[in-house]
């Protein structure tokens, strides 16, 4: 770690908020586009595909280079990656908000995401660097995770907000100024930090994990347009697991690797990376089935679907916070078993709460109304709250400071796989029971209509005898489908509680600013 500059440094809080700041347009700029699509495609000659890589784009570009950015972020310096993110999001948002053209929409996007690699893993790596002391570290790791919450489970409301008073594109025109003003405060309360000793650029091994990831992603993304055993989807699939095994590889090989695989190795981070991906995959992807739910079956408009989504994010907040004496205790009773429950108490806790969440949403029916949503979002918000904030401490106490970017980068690629994996597999999996359902009780009432691809059926084009059947058919087959995709989030979540209770250690505070030695060696042949 650089020793601290002679001048008097800004207040810690300041610097937090910055940085938090840029996290929560980050955390925006994933979900605002969702309910901004209809609109989009009136106004642009945008083809299916084409407004599917607009939406897309962002989270591509993101969760494929964010490990190898926040590699190098490290030694270029973590608030030169903060602001340079901010700056490029910025003007990404200011191309896409005059955008005329879809291509230019998607590289807009694409801009955006590249910005937010830059951004997100300095985010924390500023936090563990400014907060030493392990007690006031956890507290500012969860207000970062609250507000990470916030960003993007909230990014639906103000988008919707945005379109009805004005248009689509004022979804981009907000991260304008929003941008600027970061920028600036970064330049003046962010203090810059780096690596003290330099290490080699890990080059090869930046470039596999890009191209692997981004094979990941894709395909995840791709697989349910695509179908999940499509000859595309599956080349992605493939080209990803050799770029990643090759990556692996030449990690365990080279002098300067850019993932010491000693730091995977510790289970305080693959066991709480773990945790993080499948709680990640359960929570967004029960946010895009229950904005589906409330607008398709309890019949809300997109606005007011969004602002019924918002208990998620303000529980997910307050279980943050409820994680914070746990946390805070961690440091001195790291050696006993104290320490072990400090740590994986919240974490396996948060898992069960999720877990128990799950339960109320597979137990929702087409009549059930919104007060089981309202508790729903309550307990799994909550549950999840504990679980950031928690497995992100567990996992930036297990990195050295020298390499706090890097921790940082590992967490955020885990959350970005789990969201792109949610959504991807619940919104397939909904898709494909949501037909078979229907189609079975409407072949059982003889009843003439079909379901179009995907979760569309026109009850304009039905006489009039036939909407009121229809339409009661379309909502028990959606609950038949929402239950089934809950039951399989929270046996997600229940196999990571697991996992946590039985491998989860507190991690031992990392004794200096670089990477242990005995993964700096690289391994003979």
């Amino acid at each position: 770690m650089t020793p601290p500059r002679r001048r008097r440094q800004a207040p810690r809080a300041w610097t937090t908020a910055v940085v938090c700041a840029g996290l929560f347009m980050l955390g925006m700029d994933v979900t605002i586009l969702n309910v901004a699509v209809p609109g989009l495609r009136q106004d642009l000659p945008a083809t299916t595909a084409q407004v599917q890589w607009i939406v897309d784009g962002y989270a591509l570009v993101l969760g494929g280079t964010v490990l190898s950015v926040g590699a190098f972020t490290d030694t270029w310096g973590r608030r030169r990656s903060f602001v340079s993110g901010v700056v490029l999001c910025g003007a990404a948002s200011w191309a896409g908000a005059v955008a005329g053209e879809p291509w230019q929409l998607i590289a807009a996007r694409c801009g955006m995401g590249a910005g937010a690699a830059l951004l997100m893993p300095a985010t924390l790596a500023v936090i563990h660097h400014i907060f030493p002391e392990a007690a006031l570290r956890a507290r500012a790791i969860a207000v970062w995770a609250a507000v990470g919450g916030l960003g993007g489970l909230g990014g639906p409301v103000v988008g919707g907000w945005l379109v009805e008073q004005f248009s689509w594109r004022a979804a981009f025109w907000i991260n304008v100024p929003l941008a600027a003003v970061i920028a600036v405060g970064a330049l003046l309360v962010v203090p810059e930090s780096r690596a003290e000793r330099r290490r080699g650029f890990d080059g090869l091994g930046a470039v596999l994990s890009a191209a692997g990831l981004l094979a990941l992603v894709w395909a995840v993304t791709e697989g349910p347009h695509r179908g999940w055993t499509g000859p595309a989807t599956l080349t992605g699939f493939a080209a990803a697991a050799v770029l990643l095994a090759a990556f692996t590889w030449w990690q365990a090989r080279t002098a300067t690797p850019m993932l010491p695989l000693a730091v995977l190795r510790a289970p305080q981070v693959h066991v709480a990376a773990v945790a993080l991906t499948l709680m990640s995959f359960a929570l967004f992807g029960a946010l895009f089935v229950l904005t589906l739910y409330l607008q398709g079956v309890l019949g809300y408009g997109p606005l007011e679907a969004g602002l019924r989504t918002m208990p998620l994010p303000a529980a997910l907040a307050a279980g943050a916070a409820c994680a914070l004496p746990l946390l805070s205790s961690r440091r001195g009773a790291a050696r006993g078993a104290a320490g072990v429950s400090a740590v994986r108490l919240p974490v396996v806790a948060g898992l069960l709460v999720v877990t128990l969440g799950f339960a109320v949403l597979a137990t929702t029916g087409a009549s059930s109304g919104y007060p089981r949503c309202l508790v729903f979002q309550l307990v799994a918000g909550f549950g999840a709250g504990l679980v950031a904030a928690a497995a992100t401490e567990s996992v930036m106490g297990a990195v050295p400071s020298g390499a706090a970017a890097l921790g940082s980068a590992v967490n955020d690629s885990t959350r970005q796989l789990g969201s792109a994996l949610g959504i991807a597999v619940q919104g397939s999996l909904l898709t494909t029971v949501f037909t078979d359902r229907l189609t079975a009780v409407l072949d059982r009432g003889r009843l003439p209509a079909r379901p179009a691809d995907g979760l569309g059926l026109d009850l304009a084009r039905l006489p009039e005898p036939l909407r009121s059947p229809v339409a009661a058919a379309v909502r028990e087959a959606f609950a038949d489908a929402m239950t089934v995709t809950a039951l399989t989030a929270g046996a997600a979540t229940a196999v990571a509680a697991v996992l946590a209770a039985c491998r989860l250690r507190p991690p031992a505070p990392a004794p200096s600013g670089e990477l242990p030695a005995a993964s700096r060696t690289p391994a003979t042949p």
